[in-house]
């Protein structure tokens, strides 16, 4: 994979690109400044973008924000910030995976791994639906009927999300419907279990 690393401290973003190589993906920029990071996203084309928040002259988010409303790319957020109103800001941008660093090359490759069938999977609505926020409300109602299936059938992640497909195209129906009516079966068990148990 062609990755974009935004990240204003030289040693960071030097010790992420290593472990990006180590992966076997390949660097095709650094950028120190959010603006920076938003014209080399443009001009690079990368195929995921490493992405800071706290940038000089445009914070990460804001940058994000900037990048997906010209071009759909998986974003993963690498930061040293766990703050929970940050985390919602960018899951609400579009981001997909939020790191902590430091970071060892093991949680890089399972985030770049989640982030990939995750933007996949976004691609996958976006092509039901034309705006970016159905389609991230769609989304978040598809991570929760996956999780139920997850749980109630024993599973994979993928395995669930081709379910949904599946179910979805037999019965020509948009995937958003397929993911509620999931969700409106489980509260049904849900409430039958709770009754069986009075």
């Amino acid at each position: 994979m062609k990755i974009l690393i935004a990240e204003d401290d030289g040693l960071e973003a030097q010790e992420l690109a290593r472990n990006v190589q180590a992966l076997g993906h390949r660097v095709v920029g650094i950028a120190k400044a959010g603006r920076r990071t938003v014209e080399m996203a443009h001009s690079l084309e990368p195929d995921l973008i490493l992405l800071d928040i706290a940038m000089p002259d445009l914070d990460g988010i804001c940058a994000a924000r900037e990048i997906l409303a010209v071009r759909p790319v998986p974003i993963v957020i690498v930061t040293g910030h766990a703050d929970p109103e940050l985390v919602e800001r960018a899951a609400a941008t579009g981001v997909f995976t939020y790191l902590l660093k430091p970071i060892g090359p093991r949680v890089l490759d399972a985030a770049i791994q989640t982030a990939q069938a995750r933007f996949a999977e976004l691609q996958a609505l976006r092509r039901q639906v034309s705006d970016l926020q159905e389609a991230l409300e769609v989304r978040r109602m598809v991570e929760q009927a996956k999780g139920i299936l997850m749980k109630r059938l024993q599973i994979s992640e993928a395995e669930a999300f081709r379910r949904l497909q599946r179910r979805a195209s037999a019965q020509r129906r948009p995937m958003k419907e397929i993911a509620e009516a999931v969700r409106e079966t489980d509260r049904f068990y849900e409430e039958f279990d709770c009754g069986g148990k009075e």
